[in-house]
């Protein structure tokens, strides 16, 4: 019987944990840029691009291989940065939850 009541506390502390998580996400905002800040993009936590700004300076080259590589370069920065976030969140989090027979 103790060990059922030990899983519902640690069932309370995981959704706990996972609410907190979430909120944290839906606030969370990445800025990245690539080329020198050429390129500079706006992600939310739920990874989802929510703005671009290209120097009118790349246009002036014409080249469009670069602008569409930089473009790359500066979502994917983007994407590194909310993971590393969410890793680091995560990692906090589990390090306050209440297991016991593990602390």
């Amino acid at each position: 019987m103790k060990n059922l009541q030990q899983m519902q506390q640690i069932m309370k502390q995981v959704q706990q944990m996972q609410e907190q998580l979430q909120k944290q996400l839906d606030e969370l905002m990445v800025e990245a840029s690539a080329g020198g800040g050429m390129v500079t993009v706006k992600m939310n936590g739920q990874k989802l691009l929510v703005a671009v700004h290209i120097d009118p300076e790349v246009f002036a080259s014409e080249d469009a291989e670069m602008l569409q590589d930089l473009v790359v370069a500066a979502v994917n920065e983007a994407t590194h940065k909310v993971d590393e976030h969410l890793a680091s969140r995560v990692g906090n989090l589990a390090m306050g939850l209440n297991l016991p027979g593990l602390t």
